[in-house]
Protein backbone atom coordinates (compact mmCIF):
# COMPACT_ATOMS: atom_id res chain seq x y z
CA UNK A 1 0.00 0.00 0.00
CA UNK A 2 1.01 3.64 -0.88
CA UNK A 3 2.46 5.47 1.73
CA UNK A 4 -0.23 7.86 3.39
CA UNK A 5 1.73 11.10 2.78
CA UNK A 6 1.82 10.63 -1.00
CA UNK A 7 -2.07 10.48 -1.00
CA UNK A 8 -1.94 13.97 -0.11
CA UNK A 9 -0.06 14.71 -3.11
CA UNK A 10 -2.43 13.36 -5.45
CA UNK A 11 -3.81 16.84 -7.65
CA UNK A 12 -8.31 17.19 -6.76
CA UNK A 13 -10.47 17.55 -9.52
CA UNK A 14 -13.77 19.31 -9.19
CA UNK A 15 -15.26 18.82 -12.67
CA UNK A 16 -18.84 17.96 -13.04
CA UNK A 17 -18.06 15.63 -16.11
CA UNK A 18 -16.91 12.71 -14.05
CA UNK A 19 -17.68 8.77 -15.58
CA UNK A 20 -19.43 9.78 -18.37
CA UNK A 21 -21.36 12.74 -20.26
CA UNK A 22 -23.79 11.10 -22.59
CA UNK A 23 -25.51 12.95 -25.88
CA UNK A 24 -26.12 11.04 -29.33
CA UNK A 25 -22.98 12.63 -30.81
CA UNK A 26 -20.30 11.19 -28.53
CA UNK A 27 -19.79 9.56 -24.94
CA UNK A 28 -16.89 11.65 -22.98
CA UNK A 29 -15.27 8.95 -20.58
CA UNK A 30 -13.70 10.61 -17.59
CA UNK A 31 -11.97 8.90 -14.46
CA UNK A 32 -9.89 10.58 -11.53
CA UNK A 33 -6.93 8.22 -11.49
CA UNK A 34 -4.03 10.17 -10.59
CA UNK A 35 -1.73 7.40 -9.16
CA UNK A 36 -2.00 5.25 -12.51
CA UNK A 37 0.49 4.52 -15.64
CA UNK A 38 -1.98 3.31 -18.44
CA UNK A 39 -5.80 3.35 -17.97
CA UNK A 40 -8.52 2.11 -20.65
CA UNK A 41 -12.32 1.76 -21.18
CA UNK A 42 -13.55 -1.62 -22.47
CA UNK A 43 -17.28 -1.58 -24.45
CA UNK A 44 -19.33 -4.04 -24.44
CA UNK A 45 -22.66 -5.14 -25.87
CA UNK A 46 -24.40 -7.01 -23.09
CA UNK A 47 -24.88 -5.98 -19.40
CA UNK A 48 -23.57 -9.60 -18.35
CA UNK A 49 -19.84 -9.19 -19.88
CA UNK A 50 -18.71 -11.73 -21.87
CA UNK A 51 -15.63 -10.21 -24.56
CA UNK A 52 -15.31 -7.03 -24.99
CA UNK A 53 -16.42 -5.50 -28.16
CA UNK A 54 -13.75 -2.79 -28.14
CA UNK A 55 -10.79 -1.55 -25.45
CA UNK A 56 -9.91 1.97 -25.78
CA UNK A 57 -6.68 3.48 -24.66
CA UNK A 58 -7.34 6.57 -22.46
CA UNK A 59 -5.32 9.64 -22.59
CA UNK A 60 -3.78 11.04 -19.65
CA UNK A 61 -5.68 14.88 -18.78
CA UNK A 62 -6.00 17.03 -16.81
CA UNK A 63 -5.79 17.05 -12.31
CA UNK A 64 -5.39 13.58 -12.21
CA UNK A 65 -7.80 12.32 -14.84
CA UNK A 66 -8.17 10.62 -17.58
CA UNK A 67 -9.83 10.90 -20.93
CA UNK A 68 -11.68 9.70 -23.80
CA UNK A 69 -14.15 10.58 -26.39
CA UNK A 70 -16.33 8.15 -28.54
CA UNK A 71 -17.72 9.88 -31.52
CA UNK A 72 -20.53 7.74 -31.98
CA UNK A 73 -24.26 7.00 -30.37
CA UNK A 74 -23.36 4.68 -27.20
CA UNK A 75 -26.62 4.21 -26.19
CA UNK A 76 -27.19 0.65 -24.46
CA UNK A 77 -23.48 -0.26 -24.69
CA UNK A 78 -21.75 -1.28 -21.36
CA UNK A 79 -18.41 -0.39 -20.72
CA UNK A 80 -16.26 -1.04 -17.77
CA UNK A 81 -12.55 0.83 -16.85
CA UNK A 82 -9.23 -1.08 -16.25
CA UNK A 83 -6.28 0.29 -14.64
CA UNK A 84 -2.41 -0.44 -14.73
CA UNK A 85 -0.41 0.59 -11.71
CA UNK A 86 2.92 -0.32 -10.85
CA UNK A 87 3.25 -2.62 -14.23
CA UNK A 88 0.17 -4.79 -13.31
CA UNK A 89 -3.39 -4.52 -14.70
CA UNK A 90 -6.04 -4.29 -11.98
CA UNK A 91 -9.64 -6.02 -12.32
CA UNK A 92 -11.93 -4.26 -14.31
CA UNK A 93 -14.37 -2.17 -12.75
CA UNK A 94 -17.82 0.44 -13.25
CA UNK A 95 -15.93 3.54 -11.57
CA UNK A 96 -17.14 5.19 -9.00
CA UNK A 97 -19.61 7.32 -10.21
CA UNK A 98 -21.59 5.23 -12.18
CA UNK A 99 -25.46 6.33 -12.82
CA UNK A 100 -26.37 3.03 -14.79
CA UNK A 101 -25.38 -0.37 -14.20
CA UNK A 102 -26.15 -4.16 -15.81
CA UNK A 103 -27.19 -6.85 -13.79
CA UNK A 104 -25.36 -7.12 -10.75
CA UNK A 105 -23.71 -4.27 -10.82
CA UNK A 106 -20.60 -5.25 -12.59
CA UNK A 107 -20.77 -3.17 -16.11
CA UNK A 108 -21.82 0.25 -16.56
CA UNK A 109 -24.53 1.02 -18.69
CA UNK A 110 -24.89 4.29 -21.22
CA UNK A 111 -28.41 5.54 -21.09
CA UNK A 112 -30.17 8.65 -21.20
CA UNK A 113 -31.31 9.51 -18.12
CA UNK A 114 -34.17 11.60 -19.51
CA UNK A 115 -35.22 8.08 -20.59
CA UNK A 116 -35.78 7.51 -16.88
CA UNK A 117 -37.96 9.94 -15.90
CA UNK A 118 -41.90 8.96 -15.20
CA UNK A 119 -44.87 11.39 -16.86
CA UNK A 120 -44.80 14.33 -14.97
CA UNK A 121 -41.12 14.28 -13.43
CA UNK A 122 -39.62 17.45 -14.05
CA UNK A 123 -43.03 18.77 -12.13
CA UNK A 124 -43.09 16.33 -9.20
CA UNK A 125 -42.66 18.43 -5.89
CA UNK A 126 -42.75 17.04 -2.28
CA UNK A 127 -45.67 17.64 0.11
CA UNK A 128 -44.23 21.06 1.88
CA UNK A 129 -42.75 20.47 5.28
CA UNK A 130 -42.44 24.09 7.39
CA UNK A 131 -39.85 22.68 10.12
CA UNK A 132 -37.73 19.75 11.30
CA UNK A 133 -39.24 19.41 13.55
CA UNK A 134 -42.83 18.52 12.23
CA UNK A 135 -41.24 14.90 11.11
CA UNK A 136 -42.38 11.48 12.03
CA UNK A 137 -40.24 9.16 10.39
CA UNK A 138 -40.71 5.27 9.42
CA UNK A 139 -38.09 3.23 8.81
CA UNK A 140 -39.26 0.33 5.77
CA UNK A 141 -37.34 -2.02 3.96
CA UNK A 142 -38.85 -2.14 0.97
CA UNK A 143 -39.06 -6.16 0.65
CA UNK A 144 -40.64 -6.83 4.29
CA UNK A 145 -42.99 -4.20 3.57
CA UNK A 146 -44.65 -5.88 0.80
CA UNK A 147 -43.86 -9.43 0.82
CA UNK A 148 -46.27 -11.20 2.72
CA UNK A 149 -48.46 -13.26 0.27
CA UNK A 150 -51.89 -11.86 2.11
CA UNK A 151 -50.41 -8.10 1.25
CA UNK A 152 -52.63 -7.77 -1.30
CA UNK A 153 -49.78 -6.25 -3.03
CA UNK A 154 -49.10 -7.29 -6.61
CA UNK A 155 -45.18 -5.83 -6.82
CA UNK A 156 -44.23 -7.87 -3.42
CA UNK A 157 -40.53 -6.53 -2.18
CA UNK A 158 -40.44 -3.84 -5.16
CA UNK A 159 -40.48 0.05 -5.29
CA UNK A 160 -43.26 -0.31 -7.12
CA UNK A 161 -45.21 -1.71 -4.10
CA UNK A 162 -45.43 1.99 -3.12
CA UNK A 163 -47.04 2.78 -5.83
CA UNK A 164 -49.75 0.85 -5.18
CA UNK A 165 -53.31 2.69 -3.78
CA UNK A 166 -56.40 0.44 -2.24
CA UNK A 167 -54.34 -2.41 -1.18
CA UNK A 168 -56.26 -4.29 1.60
CA UNK A 169 -55.60 -7.48 3.92
CA UNK A 170 -58.23 -10.36 3.42
CA UNK A 171 -59.62 -8.78 6.92
CA UNK A 172 -59.81 -5.77 5.01
CA UNK A 173 -57.83 -3.45 6.60
CA UNK A 174 -56.03 -1.07 4.38
CA UNK A 175 -51.63 -1.89 3.93
CA UNK A 176 -49.24 -0.43 1.92
CA UNK A 177 -49.25 3.72 1.12
CA UNK A 178 -53.14 3.40 2.26
CA UNK A 179 -51.67 2.48 6.10
CA UNK A 180 -49.07 4.77 5.83
CA UNK A 181 -51.78 7.11 5.48
CA UNK A 182 -53.54 6.36 8.14
CA UNK A 183 -50.68 5.91 10.57
CA UNK A 184 -50.26 9.74 9.88
CA UNK A 185 -46.21 9.94 9.42
CA UNK A 186 -44.62 12.58 7.19
CA UNK A 187 -41.34 10.87 5.94
CA UNK A 188 -40.32 7.38 4.85
CA UNK A 189 -37.23 6.38 5.29
CA UNK A 190 -36.06 3.46 3.18
CA UNK A 191 -33.31 1.30 3.98
CA UNK A 192 -29.89 1.05 1.59
CA UNK A 193 -31.25 1.34 -1.87
CA UNK A 194 -28.69 1.88 -3.91
CA UNK A 195 -26.94 -1.31 -5.98
CA UNK A 196 -25.64 -3.51 -2.72
CA UNK A 197 -23.28 -6.77 -3.11
CA UNK A 198 -24.97 -9.90 -1.34
CA UNK A 199 -27.63 -10.15 -3.56
CA UNK A 200 -27.52 -12.38 -6.82
CA UNK A 201 -29.75 -10.15 -8.98
CA UNK A 202 -29.81 -13.47 -11.90
CA UNK A 203 -31.34 -15.85 -9.27
CA UNK A 204 -34.16 -13.30 -7.41
CA UNK A 205 -36.00 -16.70 -7.26
CA UNK A 206 -33.82 -18.32 -4.60
CA UNK A 207 -35.53 -15.08 -2.12
CA UNK A 208 -32.62 -14.28 -0.74
CA UNK A 209 -32.30 -11.13 1.67
CA UNK A 210 -30.50 -9.05 3.12
CA UNK A 211 -30.88 -5.26 4.57
CA UNK A 212 -28.08 -3.98 2.09
CA UNK A 213 -25.94 -1.93 4.10
CA UNK A 214 -23.25 -3.43 2.12
CA UNK A 215 -22.44 -1.12 -1.41
CA UNK A 216 -21.05 -1.76 -4.20
CA UNK A 217 -22.51 1.00 -6.82
CA UNK A 218 -23.30 3.99 -4.51
CA UNK A 219 -25.13 6.03 -7.59
CA UNK A 220 -27.77 3.32 -8.62
CA UNK A 221 -30.39 1.89 -7.06
CA UNK A 222 -30.58 -1.69 -6.48
CA UNK A 223 -31.94 -3.70 -8.94
CA UNK A 224 -33.20 -6.42 -6.81
CA UNK A 225 -36.19 -4.15 -6.17
CA UNK A 226 -37.00 -3.33 -9.87
CA UNK A 227 -38.77 -5.77 -11.98
CA UNK A 228 -35.91 -6.43 -14.53
CA UNK A 229 -32.32 -6.09 -12.76
CA UNK A 230 -31.17 -6.51 -16.80
CA UNK A 231 -32.54 -3.34 -17.97
CA UNK A 232 -30.44 -0.43 -16.70
CA UNK A 233 -33.51 2.04 -17.42
CA UNK A 234 -36.40 0.21 -15.41
CA UNK A 235 -34.44 -0.01 -11.76
CA UNK A 236 -34.07 4.12 -12.07
CA UNK A 237 -37.53 4.56 -13.95
CA UNK A 238 -39.56 2.56 -11.39
CA UNK A 239 -37.18 4.17 -8.40
CA UNK A 240 -38.48 7.54 -9.90
CA UNK A 241 -42.11 6.11 -9.98
CA UNK A 242 -41.94 5.50 -6.30
CA UNK A 243 -40.61 8.53 -4.62
CA UNK A 244 -43.60 10.13 -7.50
CA UNK A 245 -46.28 8.26 -5.87
CA UNK A 246 -44.74 8.61 -2.59
CA UNK A 247 -45.36 12.31 -2.97
CA UNK A 248 -48.69 12.41 -4.52
CA UNK A 249 -50.08 10.49 -0.91
CA UNK A 250 -48.56 13.38 1.45
CA UNK A 251 -44.64 11.87 1.99
CA UNK A 252 -41.12 12.81 1.89
CA UNK A 253 -38.52 10.19 0.84
CA UNK A 254 -35.41 9.89 3.05
CA UNK A 255 -32.61 7.38 1.54
CA UNK A 256 -30.68 5.37 4.16
CA UNK A 257 -26.98 5.84 2.75
CA UNK A 258 -23.94 3.97 3.73
CA UNK A 259 -20.63 6.00 2.78
CA UNK A 260 -18.43 5.16 5.67
CA UNK A 261 -17.54 1.39 4.07
CA UNK A 262 -17.77 -0.90 1.46
CA UNK A 263 -18.71 -4.77 0.41
CA UNK A 264 -15.42 -5.59 -0.08
CA UNK A 265 -12.11 -4.01 0.25
CA UNK A 266 -9.33 -4.87 -2.15
CA UNK A 267 -12.06 -5.87 -4.54
CA UNK A 268 -14.23 -3.01 -4.71
CA UNK A 269 -14.01 -0.28 -7.13
CA UNK A 270 -12.96 2.29 -4.63
CA UNK A 271 -9.69 -0.04 -4.79
CA UNK A 272 -9.51 -0.77 -8.58
CA UNK A 273 -9.76 2.53 -9.41
CA UNK A 274 -7.49 4.30 -6.72
CA UNK A 275 -5.74 1.58 -4.44
CA UNK A 276 -5.80 2.93 -0.98
CA UNK A 277 -7.05 6.24 -0.99
CA UNK A 278 -10.44 6.16 -0.18
CA UNK A 279 -9.94 3.86 2.85
CA UNK A 280 -8.44 4.66 6.44
CA UNK A 281 -5.22 3.18 7.34
CA UNK A 282 -3.92 2.53 10.75
CA UNK A 283 -0.29 3.60 11.48
CA UNK A 284 1.20 0.21 10.26
CA UNK A 285 -0.69 0.43 7.19
CA UNK A 286 -3.36 -1.86 7.07
CA UNK A 287 -6.74 -1.25 6.91
CA UNK A 288 -8.82 0.62 9.66
CA UNK A 289 -12.23 -1.01 10.85
CA UNK A 290 -14.29 1.22 12.45
CA UNK A 291 -17.34 -0.12 10.67
CA UNK A 292 -16.89 -3.85 11.39
CA UNK A 293 -16.91 -4.89 7.91
CA UNK A 294 -13.70 -4.88 7.24
CA UNK A 295 -12.43 -1.69 6.14
CA UNK A 296 -13.87 2.46 6.54
CA UNK A 297 -13.52 5.09 4.28
CA UNK A 298 -11.39 8.28 4.51
CA UNK A 299 -14.03 11.07 4.19
CA UNK A 300 -11.31 13.97 5.74
CA UNK A 301 -8.79 13.00 2.42
CA UNK A 302 -10.41 16.30 0.11
CA UNK A 303 -11.51 13.77 -2.78
CA UNK A 304 -13.35 11.42 -0.68
CA UNK A 305 -15.05 14.08 0.95
CA UNK A 306 -15.79 15.20 -2.83
CA UNK A 307 -17.02 12.22 -3.57
CA UNK A 308 -19.47 11.26 -1.14
CA UNK A 309 -20.74 15.30 -1.25
CA UNK A 310 -21.31 15.13 -4.82
CA UNK A 311 -22.87 11.35 -4.36
CA UNK A 312 -25.51 13.01 -2.21
CA UNK A 313 -26.21 15.63 -4.12
CA UNK A 314 -26.53 13.72 -7.16
CA UNK A 315 -29.68 11.65 -5.35
CA UNK A 316 -31.21 15.07 -3.95
CA UNK A 317 -31.15 16.02 -7.88
CA UNK A 318 -32.06 13.35 -10.02
CA UNK A 319 -34.19 11.17 -7.57
CA UNK A 320 -35.98 14.10 -5.77
CA UNK A 321 -34.87 12.92 -2.12
CA UNK A 322 -35.78 14.62 0.52
CA UNK A 323 -33.61 13.83 3.47
CA UNK A 324 -30.13 11.39 4.17
CA UNK A 325 -30.03 8.76 7.18
CA UNK A 326 -26.20 8.43 7.50
CA UNK A 327 -25.26 4.60 8.61
CA UNK A 328 -22.46 5.19 11.24
CA UNK A 329 -22.02 9.37 10.51
CA UNK A 330 -19.60 9.00 13.07
CA UNK A 331 -17.14 7.33 10.92
CA UNK A 332 -17.23 10.44 8.82
CA UNK A 333 -15.69 13.73 10.02
CA UNK A 334 -17.91 16.59 10.64
CA UNK A 335 -16.19 19.00 8.28
CA UNK A 336 -17.59 16.77 5.66
CA UNK A 337 -20.67 16.45 7.27
CA UNK A 338 -20.99 20.57 7.84
CA UNK A 339 -20.06 20.98 3.97
CA UNK A 340 -22.67 18.60 2.84
CA UNK A 341 -24.93 20.21 4.73
CA UNK A 342 -24.30 23.00 3.15
CA UNK A 343 -24.16 22.07 -0.36
CA UNK A 344 -27.69 20.49 0.24
CA UNK A 345 -29.28 23.98 1.72
CA UNK A 346 -28.71 25.46 -1.59
CA UNK A 347 -30.89 22.67 -3.67
CA UNK A 348 -33.40 22.72 -0.55
CA UNK A 349 -33.85 24.05 2.80
CA UNK A 350 -35.98 21.41 3.95
CA UNK A 351 -33.90 18.14 3.22
CA UNK A 352 -33.35 16.89 6.60
CA UNK A 353 -29.78 14.90 7.46
CA UNK A 354 -29.38 12.66 10.07
CA UNK A 355 -27.19 9.67 10.88
CA UNK A 356 -25.94 7.37 13.72
CA UNK A 357 -23.77 9.11 16.31
CA UNK A 358 -21.58 6.86 16.89
CA UNK A 359 -18.56 3.43 15.24
CA UNK A 360 -18.79 0.39 15.24
CA UNK A 361 -14.96 0.38 16.22
CA UNK A 362 -12.45 2.60 17.30
CA UNK A 363 -10.89 4.68 14.21
CA UNK A 364 -7.46 6.73 13.56
CA UNK A 365 -9.98 9.95 13.42
CA UNK A 366 -9.37 11.52 16.38
CA UNK A 367 -12.33 11.80 18.85
CA UNK A 368 -12.68 15.85 18.07
CA UNK A 369 -12.72 15.40 14.09
CA UNK A 370 -15.68 12.74 14.03
CA UNK A 371 -19.40 13.20 13.45
CA UNK A 372 -20.88 11.84 17.21
CA UNK A 373 -23.60 12.32 19.13
CA UNK A 374 -21.13 14.20 21.37
CA UNK A 375 -20.43 16.10 18.76
CA UNK A 376 -23.25 17.48 17.19
CA UNK A 377 -23.15 20.69 18.91
CA UNK A 378 -20.45 21.48 15.96
CA UNK A 379 -23.35 20.32 13.22
CA UNK A 380 -26.19 22.49 12.90
CA UNK A 381 -28.86 21.53 10.89
CA UNK A 382 -27.64 17.91 11.62
CA UNK A 383 -29.33 15.14 14.12
CA UNK A 384 -28.31 11.92 15.86
CA UNK A 385 -29.79 9.04 16.97
CA UNK A 386 -30.63 9.18 20.78
CA UNK A 387 -29.72 6.36 22.52
CA UNK A 388 -30.18 7.10 25.80
CA UNK A 389 -33.86 7.53 25.12
CA UNK A 390 -33.79 4.22 23.35
CA UNK A 391 -32.74 2.53 26.45
CA UNK A 392 -33.87 4.21 29.14
CA UNK A 393 -37.28 3.94 27.95
CA UNK A 394 -37.50 0.22 26.80
CA UNK A 395 -34.02 -1.65 28.60
CA UNK A 396 -30.81 -1.76 27.01
CA UNK A 397 -30.31 -3.05 24.09
CA UNK A 398 -26.89 -4.72 24.83
CA UNK A 399 -28.69 -6.81 27.83
CA UNK A 400 -31.83 -8.41 26.18
CA UNK A 401 -33.26 -8.88 29.82
CA UNK A 402 -33.01 -5.69 31.61
CA UNK A 403 -36.32 -3.79 31.30
CA UNK A 404 -36.65 0.00 30.74
CA UNK A 405 -38.50 2.72 32.51
CA UNK A 406 -41.77 1.70 30.90
CA UNK A 407 -41.40 -2.02 32.00
CA UNK A 408 -40.93 -1.15 35.82
CA UNK A 409 -36.97 -0.38 35.59
CA UNK A 410 -38.12 3.37 37.43
CA UNK A 411 -35.20 4.14 39.47
CA UNK A 412 -32.36 3.66 36.82
CA UNK A 413 -33.66 5.03 33.64
CA UNK A 414 -35.92 7.96 34.61
CA UNK A 415 -33.01 10.23 33.32
CA UNK A 416 -32.53 8.70 30.16
CA UNK A 417 -35.98 9.11 29.57
CA UNK A 418 -36.09 12.75 30.57
CA UNK A 419 -33.11 13.18 28.14
CA UNK A 420 -34.95 11.93 25.27
CA UNK A 421 -38.41 14.47 26.21
CA UNK A 422 -36.48 17.76 26.17
CA UNK A 423 -34.98 16.52 22.82
CA UNK A 424 -31.18 16.14 23.99
CA UNK A 425 -31.25 19.84 25.08
CA UNK A 426 -29.90 21.70 28.34
CA UNK A 427 -32.87 21.44 30.87
CA UNK A 428 -33.22 22.53 34.50
CA UNK A 429 -34.89 19.55 35.48
CA UNK A 430 -32.80 16.65 33.89
CA UNK A 431 -30.25 15.12 36.20
CA UNK A 432 -27.20 14.66 33.65
CA UNK A 433 -25.64 12.38 36.03
CA UNK A 434 -28.04 10.23 35.54
CA UNK A 435 -27.75 9.30 31.80
CA UNK A 436 -26.06 5.83 30.96
CA UNK A 437 -23.69 7.09 27.60
CA UNK A 438 -23.09 10.72 28.13
CA UNK A 439 -22.47 13.19 30.95
CA UNK A 440 -24.65 16.41 29.43
CA UNK A 441 -26.94 17.79 26.39
CA UNK A 442 -25.62 17.55 23.27
CA UNK A 443 -28.47 18.76 20.91
CA UNK A 444 -29.07 22.63 20.16
CA UNK A 445 -32.22 22.41 19.38
CA UNK A 446 -34.64 19.07 19.91
CA UNK A 447 -34.57 18.90 15.95
CA UNK A 448 -31.30 17.89 16.57
CA UNK A 449 -32.35 14.63 18.17
CA UNK A 450 -33.90 11.37 16.61
CA UNK A 451 -36.45 9.94 19.74
CA UNK A 452 -36.37 5.86 18.49
CA UNK A 453 -37.11 2.77 21.06
CA UNK A 454 -36.03 0.33 18.22
CA UNK A 455 -34.84 -0.04 14.08
CA UNK A 456 -34.02 -2.97 11.69
CA UNK A 457 -30.98 -3.33 13.80
CA UNK A 458 -31.57 -5.65 17.38
CA UNK A 459 -34.86 -6.96 18.44
CA UNK A 460 -38.50 -5.21 17.25
CA UNK A 461 -39.95 -3.86 20.84
CA UNK A 462 -42.35 -6.74 21.56
CA UNK A 463 -39.43 -8.79 21.00
CA UNK A 464 -37.76 -7.22 23.66
CA UNK A 465 -40.11 -6.79 25.81
CA UNK A 466 -41.24 -10.34 25.71
CA UNK A 467 -37.60 -11.13 27.02
CA UNK A 468 -37.36 -8.43 29.51
CA UNK A 469 -40.97 -8.41 31.15
CA UNK A 470 -40.75 -10.38 34.00
CA UNK A 471 -43.66 -11.87 36.76
CA UNK A 472 -47.50 -12.77 36.42
CA UNK A 473 -49.73 -11.82 34.14
CA UNK A 474 -46.90 -11.19 31.54
CA UNK A 475 -49.15 -11.12 28.60
CA UNK A 476 -51.37 -8.93 29.79
CA UNK A 477 -48.77 -6.32 30.71
CA UNK A 478 -47.31 -6.13 27.08
CA UNK A 479 -49.49 -4.06 25.71
CA UNK A 480 -50.39 -1.22 28.20
CA UNK A 481 -46.13 -1.02 28.09
CA UNK A 482 -45.91 -0.55 24.71
CA UNK A 483 -48.67 1.69 24.20
CA UNK A 484 -46.36 4.01 27.22
CA UNK A 485 -43.57 3.30 25.21
CA UNK A 486 -45.09 4.86 22.08
CA UNK A 487 -46.83 7.87 23.70
CA UNK A 488 -43.71 8.69 24.91
CA UNK A 489 -42.24 8.49 21.87
CA UNK A 490 -44.41 10.64 20.17
CA UNK A 491 -45.53 13.09 22.77
CA UNK A 492 -41.74 13.87 23.46
CA UNK A 493 -39.53 16.86 21.87
CA UNK A 494 -37.32 15.51 19.62
CA UNK A 495 -38.31 13.91 16.10
CA UNK A 496 -39.79 10.35 16.48
CA UNK A 497 -38.60 7.14 14.54
CA UNK A 498 -41.25 3.75 14.23
CA UNK A 499 -39.76 0.90 12.81
CA UNK A 500 -42.11 -0.42 10.06
CA UNK A 501 -44.18 -3.01 11.72
CA UNK A 502 -43.84 -1.56 15.32
CA UNK A 503 -47.29 -0.11 15.15
CA UNK A 504 -49.00 -3.20 14.69
CA UNK A 505 -46.49 -4.99 17.25
CA UNK A 506 -45.02 -7.21 14.54
CA UNK A 507 -42.21 -9.43 16.37
CA UNK A 508 -39.39 -11.31 14.54
CA UNK A 509 -39.74 -14.78 16.30
CA UNK A 510 -36.74 -13.47 19.07
CA UNK A 511 -34.28 -13.10 16.16
CA UNK A 512 -32.29 -10.00 17.13
CA UNK A 513 -30.02 -9.56 13.91
CA UNK A 514 -31.76 -10.85 10.97
CA UNK A 515 -29.82 -8.53 8.10
CA UNK A 516 -29.93 -11.70 6.59
CA UNK A 517 -32.82 -14.01 7.89
CA UNK A 518 -35.77 -15.34 5.57
CA UNK A 519 -38.50 -13.64 4.45
CA UNK A 520 -40.84 -14.78 7.54
CA UNK A 521 -38.91 -13.38 10.24
CA UNK A 522 -38.74 -9.88 8.58
CA UNK A 523 -41.64 -9.63 6.53
CA UNK A 524 -44.54 -7.24 8.00
CA UNK A 525 -47.22 -9.72 8.92
CA UNK A 526 -50.56 -7.78 7.85
CA UNK A 527 -53.12 -9.62 9.69
CA UNK A 528 -51.38 -8.39 12.83
CA UNK A 529 -53.32 -5.01 11.97
CA UNK A 530 -56.76 -6.14 12.64
CA UNK A 531 -55.28 -8.49 15.66
CA UNK A 532 -53.94 -5.63 17.20
CA UNK A 533 -55.99 -2.73 15.87
CA UNK A 534 -56.63 -1.07 19.08
CA UNK A 535 -52.95 -0.30 19.83
CA UNK A 536 -52.78 0.70 16.05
Amino acid sequence: MEQLDSFDKYPCYYGNDLELVYSPEKSVFTLWVPSASKVRLNLYLSGEGGEAEEQLEMSMADDGTWRICVDRDLKGSFYTFQIEKDGNWLDETPGIWAKAVGINGNLAAVIDLNDTNPEGWEEDRSPELKMHSDIILYELHHRDFSIDPNSGIENKGKFLALTEIGTKTPDGEAIGLDHLKELGVTHIHILPSFDFATIDETKLEENKYNWGYDPKNYNVPDGSYSTDPADPVVRIREFKEMVKSLYQNGFRIVLDVVYNHAASTDHSNFNLTVPGYFYRQNSDGSYSDASGCGNETASEREMVRHYIIESVKYWAKEYHIDGFRFDLMGIHDIETMNRLREELLKIDPTIFVYGEGWLAADSPLPFEQRAVKENVGHMEGIAVFNDEFRDGLKGSTFDEQEPGYASGNINGHFEPVKYGIVGGTQHSQVVYDGLLYCDGPYAGAPSQTINFVSCHDGYTLIDKLKLSVHGDGVENELVPIDKLIHTVLLTAQGIPFIRGGDEIMQDKQGVPNSFKSPDNINQIDWALKAKNRDFF
